[in-house]
């Protein structure tokens, strides 16, 4: 059997940022991709522009969650609505501005060369980023590389990926995963430990005057502990066949600054 056809399409997960939200999905269709738009119970503003835009936008697929249930059920509904759809791979893209569209299509360049590959970002910041958030994740970043056995991982919280969809979608149908901000953490480390290959490629993170953030301090950073906690555990009970793999295969994956 030939290989699967690339066939891409872009993932926006939204919770009320109608405000970058027609400028973000005008320009991934100018870049030629569909898009699964996946509406995470937002209120009455941002879902009706949402229905707005549908209406009158070809190679749109408005995902409707009846509540908010975190960025990560959102993610998890669109990657399994772009498998419903036919489409190979989906590149994740945030509603509310901080994401380098223009990035999009050196991502998928990457993508088409490997597409067995998650094409993970990891941010070059500007003067923009919250110093608590730039400094809290390498917390973060620590706990990845104990529960990986690697310090490849550039970054784990980083959102701007291209997502493998039927390898991603059998990954989410065999483990469990958190819902909110603690979903891309987990996935990467799940992919990781599923020994699928892993590009990195530096791409430009924002965060707008106007952006709306929706991290809640407390409660997210209570998941993501509880998320570490989780792999750490998981990883105790991988230990024999990851220090196996890591003595018989020391390839790390690949790593690319902007623009390469």
């Amino acid at each position: 059997m030939g290989a699967e056809a690339f066939n891409p399409c872009a993932l926006v997960p939204v919770y009320n940022h109608p405000a970058k939200l027609a400028e973000t999905i005008t320009a991934l269709r100018a870049d030629g991709l569909p898009v699964v738009l996946v509406d995470d119970g937002s209120d009455h503003e941002c879902r009706q522009l949402m229905a707005a835009l549908a209406a009158t936008t070809a190679g749109i697929h408005l995902i409707r969650r009846p509540c908010n249930g975190g960025k990560g059920a959102a993610v998890k509904d669109g990657l399994w609505a772009a498998r419903h759809h036919g489409y190979s791979h989906a590149i994740q893209i945030d509603a509310d501005g901080q994401h380098d569209i223009s990035d999009a299509v050196r991502f998928l360049e990457v993508a088409a060369q490997r597409p067995g590959a998650l094409v993970a970002g990891y941010p070059a910041y500007d003067a923009s980023v919250p110093r608590h958030r730039y400094y809290s994740r390498y917390l973060s970043h620590l706990w990845v590389w104990i529960n990986t056995l690697s310090v490849t991982i550039r970054d784990s919280m980083c959102g701007f990926r291209v997502y493998p969809v039927g390898a991603s979608c059998a990954l989410l149908d065999a483990e469990t995963m958190g819902d909110r901000m603690d979903f891309d953490g987990e996935f990467i480390v799940h992919w990781v430990w599923a020994g699928h290959p892993l590009e990195q490629l530096q791409t430009r993170v924002i965060y707008p005057e106007d952006g709306v953030s929706h991290f809640r301090l407390w409660r997210d950073n209570g998941l993501i502990a509880l998320m570490h906690a989780r792999l750490f555990f998981g990883m105790l009970r991988r230990l024999p066949r990851l220090l196996a793999r890591k003595l018989t295969n020391p390839a790390t994956p690949v790593s690319r600054g902007h623009g390469s």
